[in-house]
């Protein structure tokens, strides 16, 4: 080798150092948020559905039907037993798992494409990316999660023999598919659950935040108490900003299929604010916040778990 060529070749060399492939960078393979989002799925579920169960309630119940929150937990019980917080379980059982491997697993795949195309030069990626990446995924997941959650808030809804309709979550997809088609039928609420799901921009921005802040101020703190302190509270903080559109989408959701009385997400909007005011909008926010907590910090705390142990 001459030494003319020697020294192209070291020139060259360092060039092509400067650019590792993103699996030498340390990040988890693209598919690994797909796996650990199954496991967060099962824990929310799980910790969160007696909790849904009595805010979808107070959403979507005629005036005088419950006093309050522990009214309704007082006659959920006594009518229904411990198995009233568990109905439409099921579509979410099955359904958080694939919602929450399609949003966490296209949150992770969002957040690297982010990286790599936009800010490449970015050793970490910055807030901006974060949030983005996690609307996007949102707005990903709401495909997956209108048909489940419209499922589960018609089996919720289903207080006693006089109020039931479907005989549970097949039948019910089922009896909208055959009454009502794909779209109109068991795809009702597409809009308003994106619309809703937005608002992860709060959620995601959050949890970068509390996660820097315990990190730097509690650096004794174990990485799964830091998951699962930072998953609760940036929960509650996507809870507050996203509440009214999630009533809105309870009561697009629950509506009478044949004889709606809301045809788009403005009129939802309007019934609500006409009906009951600005306070309408807050209805059932009580057990919504005390839910969002524990399943969420359970949740979260579930899928870093995972994504460390398999990494």
């Amino acid at each position: 080798m001459t030494s003319y060529e020697s020294e192209i070749k070291s020139q060259f060399k360092p060039q092509i150092a400067e650019k590792p492939l993103v699996e030498e960078r340390g990040q988890p393979p693209r598919y690994l948020g797909f796996v650990a989002g199954m496991f967060s799925g099962v824990t929310k579920n799980m910790v969160g559905h007696p909790f849904d169960t009595v805010k979808v309630r107070l959403q979507t119940a005629k005036d005088g039907h419950f006093k309050g929150p522990m009214d309704c937990v007082l006659q959920t019980m006594r009518k229904e037993g411990i198995r009233g917080f568990y109905k439409g379980c099921t579509p979410p059982l099955v359904g958080w798992m694939v919602m929450d491997s399609v949003m966490l697993g296209s949150l992770h795949n969002y957040r690297r494409l982010i990286h790599e195309h936009i800010y490449p030069d970015e050793k970490e990626l910055p807030f901006l990316g974060k949030i983005t990446a996690g609307m996007f995924a949102g707005w990903t997941v709401s495909f997956v999660a209108a048909p489940v959650e419209h499922v589960k808030a018609r089996l919720q809804v289903q207080y006693d023999a006089k109020s039931k309709l479907y005989k549970g979550p097949v039948n019910c997809a089922l009896t909208l598919l055959r009454e009502n088609g794909l779209v109109r039928g068991l795809y009702r609420g597409l809009i308003p659950t994106m619309i809703f799901r937005t608002n992860f921009i709060f959620w995601w921005g959050s949890y970068d935040i509390f996660t820097k802040w315990f990190e730097k101020n509690m650096p004794a703190m174990p990485t799964t108490a830091v998951n699962f302190w930072a998953g609760g509270l940036s929960a509650t903080v996507f809870w507050v900003f996203a509440y009214p559109a999630d009533v809105v989408k309870q009561r697009i959701m629950t509506d009478n299929m044949h004889n709606p009385q809301y045809n788009s997400w403005a009129q939802a909007v309007k019934g609500v604010y006409r009906q009951y005011g600005y306070r309408g909008f807050f209805k059932g926010f009580v057990p919504s916040i005390l839910r969002s907590f524990p399943a969420n910090a359970a949740a979260l705390a579930a899928f870093e778990a995972v994504m460390r142990t398999l990494h």
